[in-house]
């Protein structure tokens, strides 16, 4: 059987050829030039926030898929822009919202904003990527986590930063045995416990990185036991297939590791 880190690694070791074969299937590459194809005649939020299908895969390559159908929202956020400081998407928790914005910066670009390379390239390209990481965790959560930090850590610039994302958040409790009531902890405590803990630069590093993934893989797997099924999320990718996990030989004594970066 595969561990998480093994499963995580076979993907992440070549990341462009796991996206190339991503490409090449029939629903990502049907969707792409759907978007590719539209996304320069459209010249304003409305229009933009009009087409479902087009706002769908824009919102679904910042991971914001789910809120596509809340349209009043999207234009509020697209509407006000991202420079004054009390705009709405300034006072969103989820950052993912302001990349959003800043890539159809309708308020400062206006019809010139779908002309842009990062609109057209770079979104079927941040598409891929979540997609890669959908499906590479549709059988262990830990895969798609383990993708999703390694491609956001080393943006990171404040501790605060993890604990306002769920999924970063999960990776680091998890890698430094924090349990679930941390999250109930005095956030001034969180932080102070994070800073104690963690020291971002160490992300940029990309041996450092790995190394931190590695632990929080492994003690992904001692918590959450021996993925079991066929591991369809790694080996579609590759026209494999096998089983995900690891074996229930791991030492008892790693649920006890409490290591520091």
């Amino acid at each position: 059987m595969t561990s998480t880190f093994t499963s995580y690694s076979l993907i992440a070791r070549d990341l462009q050829r796991s996206e190339t074969v991503l490409r090449r299937q029939p629903m990502i590459q049907r969707e792409s030039e759907y978007y590719l194809a539209k996304i320069g005649s459209v010249k304003t939020v409305d229009a933009f926030v009009s087409d479902r299908r087009l706002l769908t895969f824009a919102m679904s390559a910042f991971g914001l898929q789910d809120m596509a159908y809340a349209k009043a929202f999207i234009r509020k956020v697209l509407n006000e822009g991202q420079d004054a400081q009390d705009a709405f998407v300034n006072r969103l928790a989820d950052k993912r919202y302001l990349e959003f914005a800043k890539t159809f910066d309708f308020k400062n670009y206006g019809a010139a904003t779908t002309a842009f390379d990062s609109v057209q390239k770079g979104v079927v390209d941040k598409y891929v990527r979540q997609s890669l990481e959908t499906q590479a965790g549709s059988d262990n959560e830990g895969v798609r986590l383990a993708l999703y930090f390694q491609r956001n850590a080393a943006k990171l610039t404040s501790v605060t930063e993890i604990l306002a994302d769920r999924a970063l958040n999960e990776v680091v409790k998890t890698a430094l045995r924090l349990p679930d009531v941390f999250s109930l902890v005095n956030i001034d405590k969180q932080i102070q416990t994070l800073e104690s803990r963690i020291d971002l630069a160490d992300f940029k590093n990309p041996a450092k990185l790995n190394q931190f993934l590695k632990r929080f893989t492994t003690l992904w797997d001692v918590d959450n036991g021996a993925p079991t099924g066929s591991s369809g999320g790694v080996a579609s990718l590759f026209g494999q297939t096998g089983q995900a996990g690891v074996s229930d030989a791991l030492m008892a004594s790693l649920a006890k590791i409490r290591t520091r970066v």
